[in-house]
């Protein structure tokens, strides 16, 4: 596939993707949106790659939607580019292998929606955070009514929804929306140290573990409970289990295979 919106690297079995349109913030069109989707897609199905990596050129992450594509919709296009939109979120949220983003500056609107989607948000000391569509006269488009209020709760979720202020990467980290806060310059290198210790565990056991957390999250205890029990066993059907624990007796790193 032709990637003109963003740019992949794939090294020591971490996949990093750049949002690549520095001109407008990296400002999320159609085509862009697609090209996620799509390379998601792709990278979901390469066994070679256990971990995924987001994260935008020049100063910002991603500065939302791209208002110039979106200025003239009719309802009728407006529908089409949410449900693109939700399709996107939802093949990073739903990607079997952990993704994490790297907010390197503005994550706003569709920006910190994307951001949501993935599994663990680290930011730069100079980020800025925040859902400024009612500046608009619009509400989010891709998830972030949803996820943001699931991650740091309702109250605060509104309070940024209603006022459409931006927050500094340290308040977002006392919110709970981001998991590390970094020197501008360590956070690429700060998110690729925590892929690669990522990729080192059993993938078999990643995927089931991001299966039953995403599954059980909005399930009463007990139900999410009992995903965990069925996950638990079906670990036991797996190669990658046995080589774990016969490493751990063994006093040596296990080998994975997948299996």
């Amino acid at each position: 596939m032709s990637r003109n919106n963003i740019i992949l690297i794939i090294e020591k079995e971490v996949a990093l993707i750049t949002i690549n349109r520095p001109n407008v913030l990296n400002a999320l069109n159609r085509d862009t949106l697609n090209e996620l989707s799509e390379t998601c897609a792709t990278l979901n199905a390469d066994q070679g790659v256990k971990v995924i990596i987001i994260t935008g050129s020049g100063k910002a992450f991603i500065a939302g939607a791209d208002v110039s594509e979106m200025k003239d919709y009719t309802p009728e296009q407006a529908r089409d580019f949410t449900a693109l939109g939700h399709m996107t979120m939802d093949s990073i949220q739903n990607a079997e292998k952990p993704v994490i983003a790297a907010v390197n500056g503005y994550a706003l609107g569709g920006g910190l929606e994307l951001a949501l989607a993935c599994d663990i948000i680290l930011a730069s000391e100079t980020a800025l955070l925040g859902v400024p569509e009612v500046n608009l006269g619009l509400i989010q488009g891709f998830g972030g009514t949803q996820r943001l209020p699931r991650l740091i709760g309702k109250s605060l979720a509104k309070e940024l929804i209603f006022t459409g202020d931006a927050v500094t990467a340290k308040r977002a980290y006392e919110m709970g929306m981001v998991s590390g806060v970094f020197p501008p310059d360590d956070l690429l290198p700060e998110a690729k140290k925590m892929a690669l210790k990522i990729a080192q565990k059993g993938p078999i056991a990643l995927r089931l573990a991001k299966r039953v957390v995403d599954s059980g999250y909005n399930k009463e205890l007990s139900e999410g409970c009992k995903l965990e029990r069925e996950a638990f066993v079906e670990c036991f059907t797996t190669s990658d289990r046995k080589e774990g624990m016969k490493a751990f007796l063994e006093k040596r790193k296990p080998i994975f295979t997948n299996r």
